[in-house]
């Protein structure tokens, strides 16, 4: 017989660092899961759990000019508890909130890598289990942080994220859900301990100060949080692994630099990107034909050269002269435009340009029932507003086919969603499913930021009545050592020349988005402060001066094209009236209408029809199926059926009348006339008849009592 044995598992690496995050149990097991990764750990936030895993490549990949780095944070349903939704009954490609927070954790890592490094590195953050009072997000961004720092891997961290809320006026670090829902910031912060490294917002209205201070709290808690990660790394960290360095030749460069410089300079001295990517057309055949016999790989490292060349040109005019590519002060936005209603079959439409970037936006109302169906390891299940950023190719004067949106595109549809989020109305205002749409139809930098101004016009040309117009604007940054300065309104070369892209959306009252990107290892609290400084008087410029000079309020009504949208409450009592049995009375009222009528188990029953007679008849038949009548009122009615007397085949016992849709009463026939009648067809009344009809009350079997003669 054939035995088999085996030897008993001993983890003799586990260990299992403890730490109090925000009030609840932070814990950092490593050395037990994903031993073949470079490093790895598994972070326990309550009964939160999310598995963080960090590779790389033992050799770089040839032939690139750029760190591949990818980050996959992954949902599995079933750390919800949840089965898929769907035929396949598995997760497929991410969701939406999946490759956010993705983006999320990315953007401050990926500055800390050096810079020359170009190995494969991919970080894979897998959620496992989910308390919704204790972030994966947040969770898996430390994970990532720690993986890195204790791995093989070269990465200039740690670094940490927390959630800062502000309920009821008092800011609270990493929210419960509960209080996240009541909370009116939603801001992420990831900071080193020296400085903040990446901030996201959605906020109510929020004011500069409000969140300026909320800012610099979340950076005193990573502080500390870091202290704890510092202690993981000195205990069992790695050496890190060397590498063969991906940089450019320093004499090669310098030689090329010398060779060009003039020509580099005027190529880049214009507003116009298209005279700009025409005049380094020249330059770099040049170069090629004067240095590659004795680079003979410079034709390969040529968009890096390029890069860098412009690069230098950019900074220097921008620090030394305080000079900027087409002229502008650092203060001063390039040439802005807006209209509204472009098309006349949507349903609103709005166009936003600055400088060579613009941006069309188009909205478009449904019904309740059109709100997308999320299916996530959260509790959010539906959202009514959605917006979308689609950026082809012709946008940047590229021939490249259409393909379905990136990681960038999502973002940038998702930033701009969460800006307009705060000035919405509530569904009991403006009961309709919104969807903006923003084509970027011109791209030179800040197209997010467009797309958002272009989102305030399409709404208001909607006619859906928000709170207030939202604008939104980038900040820059050029840094030296000690010195740096910031720029507002970026265009693409500022953009991908400088060391910082700081979105900020808001009213003229406060902030409602925050989105920034780093490419440097961090921003001071002067840095921060001056950049909100800026971006709020851009935003008042744009919403004063060009966005309510377009169009100066929402228009009064919806599209003639939109749906016609209502609401209403009825008692929860009377869904079953409305309804009918087998759904009889709300058929026919749809019927004869043309309404589409959907009613909530609260009572809320919303309308849409083509045009709003229709939706106004469909909402007075639900009134009068709905009604009570009061003691002593007159009321129409509609006579639909005659009693006879079983006992006396020769008189009446009444009449029955509709004085509602699907709502009868009897009328006694001593209720008919002032004097004696036997047959109801002596006062003139046959089936069909429209009389006119008072309720005495109920008698003494509770049944309504109507009365003919006493309505006269």
């Amino acid at each position: 017989m054939y035995e088999v044995k085996s030897k008993e598992m001993i983890f003799t690496d586990h260990k299992v660092f403890n730490y109090t995050f925000a009030g609840r149990p932070l814990s950092i097991e490593t050395g037990k899961m994903a031993g073949l990764a470079n490093g790895s750990c598994l972070v326990r936030y309550g009964d939160t759990a999310v598995l963080c895993c960090a590779t790389a490549s033992e050799k770089p990949r040839d032939g690139i000019d750029f760190l591949p780095l990818s980050v996959d944070y992954e949902e599995r349903m079933y750390a919800a508890g949840k089965i898929p939704g769907g035929y396949l009954k598995r997760e497929g490609k991410p969701s939406e909130k999946a490759i956010l927070t993705a983006r999320v954790i990315d953007r401050p890592i990926r500055p800390l890598f050096p810079k020359d490094l170009r190995n494969d590195v991919a970080l894979s953050l897998t959620v496992m289990a989910v308390d919704q009072d204790c972030s994966p997000e947040i969770s898996a961004m430390l994970g990532a942080s720690i993986a890195l720092s204790i791995s093989d891997i070269p990465w200039n961290g740690p670094i940490a994220g927390v959630y800062v809320g502000l309920v009821d006026g008092k800011f609270v670090i990493n929210p419960t859900e509960a209080e996240r829902s009541k909370s009116d910031l939603d801001l992420t912060v990831a900071a080193s301990a020296e400085k903040v490294v990446m901030i996201e917002a959605g906020a109510n209205e929020v004011s500069d100060e409000t969140m300026y201070d909320a800012i610099m709290l979340a950076h005193k808690e990573i502080k500390d949080l870091l202290k704890f990660v510092d202690a993981i790394v000195d205990e069992i960290g790695k050496p890190k692994f060397e590498y063969p360095s991906g940089e450019l030749d320093h004499d090669m460069f310098d030689k090329i630099f010398d060779f060009c410089e003039k020509d580099l300079m005027f190529a880049l001295d214009t507003d116009d990107k298209n005279v700009r990517d025409a005049r380094m057309v020249p330059i770099k055949d040049a170069i090629i034909e004067k240095f590659s016999e004795e680079y003979p790989d410079l034709p390969v490292q040529m968009p890096e050269l390029e890069y860098k060349l412009q690069k230098k040109i950019v900074r220097r005019w921008l620090l030394e002269d305080g000079k900027r590519v087409d002229g502008r002060a650092m203060n001063e936005m390039r040439p802005l435009g807006a209209e509204a209603g472009l098309f006349k079959r949507v349903h609103g439409s709005g166009m936003f340009t600055r400088g060579q970037t613009q941006v069309i936006t188009f909205a478009t109302l449904g019904t309740l029932a059109e709100a997308q169906m999320l299916d996530g390891i959260d509790n959010e299940e539906s959202k009514r507003y959605m917006h979308h950023y689609n950026m082809p190719g012709f946008s940047t004067g590229e021939a490249k086919a259409s393909r379905s949106p990136g990681r960038r595109e999502i973002g940038h549809g998702a930033l701009a969603e969460r800006a307009l989020v705060p000035v919405l109305p509530s569904e009991e205002e403006f009961p309709y499913a919104m969807r903006l749409v923003s084509e970027v139809v011109s791209s030179n930098g800040s197209t997010s930021q467009a797309s958002i101004c272009g989102s305030t016009l399409a709404l208001m040309d909607a006619g859906v009545p928000i709170k207030a117009p939202v604008a939104g604007i980038s900040c820059g940054l050029i840094t030296e050592g000690e010195r740096w300065m910031t720029m507002l309104d970026i265009q693409g070369v500022e953009d991908f020349y400088g060391d910082m892209d700081f979105k900020v959306a808001g009213t003229h009252k406060g902030i409602t988005a925050i989105q920034m990107d780093l490419k440097i290892d961090g921003l001071t609290p002067e840095i921060i402060k001056a950049a909100l400084e800026t971006t709020h008087a851009g935003r008042d410029y744009i919403i004063d001066n060009v966005i309510l000079k377009a169009i100066d309020a929402p228009r009064a009504d919806v599209s003639e094209f939109a749906p016609k949208m209502m609401s209403m409450k009825i008692d929860p009592d009377k869904i079953r009236e409305v309804i009918g049995k087998g759904g009889a009375v709300i058929q026919k009222i749809t019927a004869d209408t043309g309404a589409k009528i959907d009613i909530e188990d609260d009572g809320t029953v919303y309308i849409a029809a083509v045009n709003r007679a229709a939706a106004d008849e469909a909402k007075s038949i639900i009134d009068a199926i709905c009604f009570e009548p009061e003691v002593g009122s007159v009321y129409d009615a509609t006579v639909v059926k005659i009693l006879s007397s079983k006992v006396k085949p020769n008189e009446d016992v009444g009449c029955f009348v509709e004085y509602a849709p699907g709502k009868e009463g009897m009328v006694h026939i001593s209720r008919i006339c002032d004097h004696r009648i036997n047959k109801v067809e002596e006062a003139g009344i046959t089936v069909g008849s429209s009389v006119k009809v008072k309720f005495i009350g109920l008698d003494k079997q509770g049944r309504m009592d109507w009365s003919i003669k006493d309505a006269k």
